[in-house]
């Protein structure tokens, strides 16, 4: 099966209103990262601004986004002034400062160029400084709940596009990183609303046949009507230090 290439600009609308921060992602990002009001932090792939936006507000201190869509800088940049957001890609930061902190969250699969990704990360971080990359092993991508249980015509595609945690700590090292360590975090609670599902605000749905969507989609609304149904996402953060 060929994926075609997501327009991240007309899908902008969907993401902001649907997608959220995961909390344990935040608190390990603000905790691992030692995160400070003095802090400088980068977040690659900054999407609308989920992140980046809730680390300044908790945090108060200085913050960028990056992101190759110009769509979804616009609503990252409705929400939040005091955060610097510039169009941009990952293979490519035309960043000079040195941050404390750069991460990137769900976005590493969307990356062209790895290598060249970290090699940019390192360079533009301080000396000791950290990187996060947020993203899915392959376990948590065959036991994604609810959305390998409901669309598991999604797990193909979603293997091929992201890349293995092993290349990664590989990637990593070649930069120069040291210090390389992955923990993963999970959130379980309730789904009591499936409209981010209709509304395809997870790319993966993008990525199958319309039956199937459908199928999924009639399976949640079956097993909403009678109560709640079970939800756990969950992340790897894969942690370096230059």
């Amino acid at each position: 099966m060929t994926i075609q290439p997501i327009d991240y600009d007309k899908v902008a609308a969907q993401y902001a209103q649907h997608r959220q921060v995961h909390p344990r992602v935040l608190k390990d990002l603000l905790s691992t990262g030692g995160v400070s009001s003095v802090s400088k932090v980068l977040e690659v792939g900054c999407g609308t601004g989920n992140y980046i936006v809730a680390v300044a507000s908790l945090a108060g201190c200085a913050c960028w986004g990056i992101d190759p869509s110009q769509q979804m800088l616009s609503r990252a940049r409705e929400r939040a002034s005091q955060v610097h957001f510039q169009l941009g890609r990952a293979e490519a930061l035309g960043f000079s400062d040195f941050y404390d902190l750069a991460f990137s969250v769900d976005v590493i699969h969307h990356v062209d160029d790895h290598p060249a990704y970290f090699r940019e990360a390192h360079r533009v971080l301080r000396s000791d400084g950290k990187i996060c990359t947020v993203t899915d092993s392959e376990w948590i991508i065959r036991h994604r709940q609810p959305l390998t249980t409901y669309f598991p015509e999604t797990v193909e595609p979603e293997l091929k596009r992201y890349p293995r945690i092993a290349q990664l700590r590989e990637f990593m090292e070649q930069a120069g990183f040291g210090e390389i360590v992955e923990t993963t975090v999970e959130f379980p609670h309730q789904l009591t609303d499936i409209q981010a599902y209709r509304d395809k605000a997870f790319s993966a749905l993008h990525l199958i046949p319309q039956a199937a969507f459908q199928r999924g989609i009639a399976r949640m609304e079956k097993d909403l009507s009678s109560g709640p149904i079970p939800c756990v996402p969950r992340y790897l953060l894969l942690w370096g230090i230059k």
